[in-house]
């Protein structure tokens, strides 16, 4: 271990570490660090083709540095956040540079930064967040350490009524499962609050009457043991709302959906893939335009609330988008949305196969985007991309490319 040595952070990492250059050549990668600084660094670790390090002390802060408002951030270093030491415009920044950097070095694309739109809050904005629970403690994980937790006592990212909830749960701990191990919380669209605790078995939760009684009035309690389906505990309701995936940030997640849409250009009597598709909004709104849609999504829940919610008129289908492409209409234009793993090599290899004109693919994670615009360039070219700023205070960013057929 090395101690001491002073090093220039010049960029940003895709996970959100700044990176330099050792003394010995070798590039460091350094958390909490901006582009700027000039930083001392301790406990150097040594790799064969590059280094990680953490701050002993910032020399020299860069322009954009500022100092975060969360207490967990810095104190416990939690690692929930990546980019809070930076200010909301080298933040945004930062985030464009992730995008760009991701097309350059793994597609290996001559282009741009792209522009970074969605203009929600910088704190505040999340309707969901999921907590682990273990040895009492309830909270994230420590930055660069995943075996640790940071017991969180308010998260700033999260809307009012989560940060009220989460103190509320928090005085309640003790009448948990004793095997809960994470718990979700979440704000529906009519502002509705549900708390999932999740269990590693499904032993019997003989205190959620004491559990209910410190929460508030009108709360959706869900018990969801492991392999068994949600149970209400109080409040009524259906559990769909609190345990299929919605889009963190919903106000700029509808902007990035709606540009998706535009981009795929005029869609009224063609056949349309939405693929992994989710509780059916782009679904929706296609078949609202005039498309002919086909969707496809893994989640049971998921399709079966697309499917009450409707309309009728799309074909719905559930399972593994590859095992389900073959049975599909060709399509004109496809709608792909995957998880931030990206599309399966199969999906791909499907997708240059399908005739379409053009693929509107809408990524939370660049690396994965890159990859699989390399994966389709025998067949499509990126026609246009933008970036958008769905998960402040982080170093995930949300992208919508264009891919035209060549």
């Amino acid at each position: 271990m090395t101690v001491g040595e002073l090093v220039a952070i010049r960029s940003i990492a895709g996970g959100g570490d700044g990176v330099g250059t050792l003394a010995d050549g070798r590039t460091v990668f350094v958390p909490r660090t901006a582009p700027g600084d000039q930083v001392r660094l301790r406990a150097i670790d040594r790799r064969k083709r590059f280094a990680r390090a953490e701050i002993a002390e910032v020399m020299v802060p860069g322009p954009g540095r500022t100092s975060p408002p969360c207490p967990h951030y810095l104190v416990d270093r939690c690692g929930a956040c990546q980019l809070q030491h930076l200010d909301d415009a080298a933040g945004r920044g930062v985030r464009r540079q992730i995008v760009g950097d991701a097309m350059r070095r793994l597609a290996h694309l001559d282009v741009a930064d792209p522009p970074l739109h969605g203009d929600g809050p910088a704190f505040g904005y999340r309707t969901s967040i999921t907590l682990t629970i273990r040895g009492g403690l309830i909270g994230y994980h420590r930055l660069g350490a995943p075996d640790q937790l940071v017991d969180v006592r308010d998260c700033l990212l999260a809307t009012d009524a989560l940060r009220g909830l989460l103190r509320a749960l928090r005085s309640a701990r003790r009448s948990l499962p004793r095997d809960a191990e994470q718990v979700v919380l979440r704000e529906d669209e009519g502002g509705g609050l549900h708390l999932v605790v999740r269990t590693a078995g499904q032993e019997g939760w003989t205190t959620s009457d004491a559990f209910r009684e410190r929460l508030p009035k009108g709360v959706h309690v869900w018990w969801h043991p492991a392999g068994g389906a949600a149970r209400v505990m109080s409040g009524g309701g259906d559990p769909f709302p609190a345990t299929v995936f919605r889009q963190v940030n919903p106000g700029v997640a509808a902007a990035v959906r709606e540009q998706a849409i535009q981009a795929l250009g005029a869609v009224a009597g063609h056949q349309v893939w939405d693929l992994y598709a989710g509780i059916g909004e782009s679904t929706v709104r296609l078949h609202a335009l005039g498309a002919h849609v086909s969707s496809v999504e893994r989640d049971v829940r998921a399709v079966a609330m697309a499917e009450a919610r409707g309309p009728a008129g799309p074909v719905r289908l559930t399972g593994d988008v590859a095992d389900c492409l073959p049975s599909l209409t060709p399509p004109a234009l496809v709608l792909t949305n995957p998880p931030r793993v990206g599309m399966e090599d199969r999906v791909t290899t499907r997708l240059l196969g399908c005739g379409a004109r053009r693929i509107v693919y809408v990524s939370c994670d660049p690396a994965t985007l890159a990859r699989d615009i390399v994966r389709l360039a025998a067949r499509y070219r990126l026609a246009d991309l933008s970036a958008w700023d769905q998960f402040p205070q982080t170093a995930h960013v949300e992208c919508v490319a264009t891919l035209a057929a060549t």
